[in-house]
């Protein structure tokens, strides 16, 4: 099998980006924040600038999505569904029980400087930008579509849950599912057209760093720096119980062996939980006085953990003899392959038929006997 022609980059930023872990997502997401916070008025430009540098987040987020589901057939459906559901009850249900078990105890007014509205709000969600460019390079087709965990957690859902009492607030349903639709139809055109699925496979290298630097200018690094050690502190604790949990979800329930260190990378915390806060103190007064202070330590964990859980989860994996980075790697580059052979092939009868060829059916070529 012949091999297309190797790419070589002067600058290799792409091949950079992707040794660090979740560098593909995290590397842009630092840089939009430094963008966000010191040059806010290049995203002020207008037109295509503006839309695609601080408004494309959300569309290239469902894109992925889309073509997540596409790579779920109904032959792994069933795998996708258990870690999942294995990822909401470690990731999610845990912790956020834990944290609020502790605030019967201490007072919503949390301990040491640490609200309980910002461990919560920390905790019971994750960043599904991480996850997905995480298990792209790690995980197996079950992780990378268990995406359908962060699509469940995103957002005030869970912390308007568990604080909420009965009536203090809706839970938006309509939102949810409004999250889960591009999956739910990627999953759908994937089983009726494979040929689509392998066009949108190349959809998270292409996407995720856009999205991710739009994100990433919504983190203002003042209110990092405002969050201080205390915000430091929230993100380490996020990702070291929720990265405990999760791993032993993959481990004792999942049966994962030594792959459930990627179990760790969704100890993370979603940049649109830096607006939880203020939702949850809208919905229930009594957490108003802690909202400024838990909006500084939320936006310190997010980017804490977007750092911390995936670095953790690849330690684990390198340590317990489940990276299988390489191997995905090699996938990747046997499938370019398979690609430029079948373009070579598709343009193969073009060729054939142009007559101003020497080997055309228009022009006869001569014998070993010279005869024209």
């Amino acid at each position: 099998m012949a091999v297309g022609p190797q790419i070589t980059s002067r600058v290799p930023l792409f091949d950079g980006m992707n040794k660090i872990p979740g560098g593909l997502m995290l590397i842009p997401l630092i840089i939009g924040s430094i963008v966000g916070t010191f040059a806010p008025g290049f995203l002020d430009l207008g037109n295509f600038t503006t839309a695609l540098f601080r408004d494309s987040a959300l569309p290239l987020i469902g894109v992925l999505i889309f073509a997540t589901g596409m790579q779920i057939t109904l032959r792994t459906s069933g795998p996708v569904l258990a870690t999942s559901g294995v990822l909401l009850l470690t990731k999610s249900i845990i912790p956020a029980t834990l944290v609020v078990v502790l605030g019967t105890v201490v007072g919503i007014e949390g301990i040491l400087g640490v609200s309980i509205l910002a461990l919560l709000v920390s905790m019971d969600n994750s960043n599904g930008g991480i996850w997905l460019a995480f298990t792209g390079r790690y995980g197996r087709e079950r992780d990378r579509g268990a995406y359908i965990a962060s699509a469940v957690n995103d957002g005030p859902f869970f912390s308007l849950l568990f604080l909420g009492a009965a009536g203090l607030a809706d839970i938006p349903y309509t939102l949810l599912l409004a999250a889960v639709i591009p999956l739910l139809l990627g999953i759908v055109v994937g089983n009726l057209d494979p040929r689509w699925t392998e066009v949108m496979r190349p959809v998270p290298n292409i996407v995720i760093p856009f999205f991710a630097f739009a994100l990433g200018t919504g983190i203002d690094l003042g209110n990092v720096v405002t969050g201080g050690l205390s915000g430091i502190v929230v993100g380490v604790i996020a990702v070291l119980l929720t990265g405990t949990t999760t791993y032993l979800g993959f481990r004792l329930l999942l049966r994962r062996g030594k792959e459930s260190g990627i179990g760790i990378a969704s100890a993370t915390t979603a940049g649109n939980a830096i607006a939880t806060p203020a939702i949850v103190g809208a919905a229930d007064p009594s957490f108003a006085p802690y909202v400024e202070v838990a909006t500084a330590q939320v936006a310190s964990a997010v980017l804490v953990s977007a750092v911390l859980a995936p670095l953790l989860a690849a330690w684990v994996l390198k340590r317990q003899g489940g990276d299988r980075s390489h191997e995905i790697a090699a996938e990747a580059d046997a499938e370019a392959v398979l690609a430029h052979d079948a373009a070579a092939a598709a343009a193969a009868p073009d060729r054939d038929l142009d007559p101003g060829r020497g080997d055309s059916p228009g022009r006869r070529r001569p014998t070993d006997g010279g005869a024209a």
